[in-house]
């Protein structure tokens, strides 16, 4: 049986990981990129295809060309504060653009796809720490258009017979540790990546968006998962799929978390390096705590997150940045 999968987003943060994880398990992946915000380096060696879903022809395309088992689908746009500016944008590129690629897949007769989904489908949190029976009221289109497509899918499978497993990851971070790909986004958003260029004075410092929140030490506190334990999640869902399986909708995350603060003070101990920091107020919108139940993704697909220790997840993207932190200045 052929193993070949197709990645969308694949030149992306956590698409890339799970290419090299797909690899690494035997099978076959073919990145599907448009490169608009993912890095053609990141693929390393593994089969690239430029295109866009927004193009329904190139993803036609793609899908004709190889005996694919199934689809593992990161292409999305995903910063929460453009998707309030640019709600329009958000709505094309993440719902427009997957119903371009179920489109194809019927057409083509692939019948599973493993979706990159977000704890954001939630919004503010009723409870924590969150399953997947937590109401979903999400609070920004980012968070609207993925749960768009989780309902999406779910009709598929009604009506189409279409198998899926929607992964909601909570705080994705880390980078690979062997330091060869890792996270570079522009502009940088995520806390970690943040932090550690504070440290390291590429930034002049690293704000604290409130203080006073009723959490242990008054800032936010989040669930921060490895990304090559995301990416093994991804490789469970498939054999998941593969095997028969029914469709899911499943959280992952560690099960526990950690506050601004304790991440600043672990980039201190992992660089040996003083991190400026300034205080603000709250941002509109954070929750004081966000932390996965990921008990049901651990029963149904038999997976564990591994590095699940704070300090391993800042050196793993410490060591990234150590080797100079963007695709442009390696040398692979």
């Amino acid at each position: 049986m052929s193993k070949k999968v197709l990645v969308t987003g694949g030149a992306g943060y956590i698409g890339s990981h799970t290419v090299r994880a797909l690899r690494a398990q035997g099978y076959d992946p073919v990145v599907f990129d448009n490169l608009s915000r993912g890095h053609r380096e990141a693929v390393l060696d593994a089969p690239l295809i430029e295109g866009d879903l927004l193009d329904p022809q190139s993803i036609q395309a793609a899908l004709s060309d190889g005996d694919f088992q199934a689809v593992v689908h990161f292409a999305a746009m995903t910063y929460v504060g453009e998707s309030v500016s640019h709600p329009n944008v958000y709505y094309r590129n993440n719902v427009v653009g997957t119903l371009n690629l179920l489109d194809a897949m019927r057409e083509e007769g692939v019948q599973a796809l493993i979706f990159s989904s977000t704890a954001a489908v939630y919004g503010d949190p009723q409870k924590t720490p969150m399953d997947e029976d937590h109401p979903k009221s999400p609070v920004n289109p980012y968070g609207q258009s993925k749960l768009m497509v989780e309902r999406i899918l779910a009709d598929f499978d009604s009506a189409f017979d279409l198998r899926y497993v929607a992964l909601r990851y909570f705080n994705a971070a880390g980078c690979s540790l062997d330091a060869l790909i890792g996270e570079d986004h522009d502009p940088e958003t995520h806390l970690v990546p943040r932090v550690l260029l504070a440290a390291a004075g590429e930034i002049p410092s690293v704000t604290i968006l409130g203080t006073d929140y009723e959490t242990p030490d008054g800032t936010c506190v989040r669930d921060f998962i490895h990304v090559e334990d995301l990416a093994a999640a991804h490789i469970c869902a498939l054999r998941h799929l593969l095997d028969g399986g029914k469709s899911l909708a499943l959280n992952l995350g560690t099960s526990t978390g950690n506050s601004v603060r304790e991440v600043i003070d672990c980039v201190g101990r992992v660089t040996g390096k003083k991190v400026p920091v300034e205080e603000g107020p709250r941002r509109a919108g954070d929750p004081p705590s966000l932390v996965a139940d990921a008990s049901r993704a651990q029963n149904s697909l038999g997976w564990q997150p591994r590095h699940t220790e704070l300090e391993a997840i800042v050196a793993s993207s410490w060591r990234w940045m150590e080797r100079g932190g963007k695709y442009a200045l390696l040398k692979l």
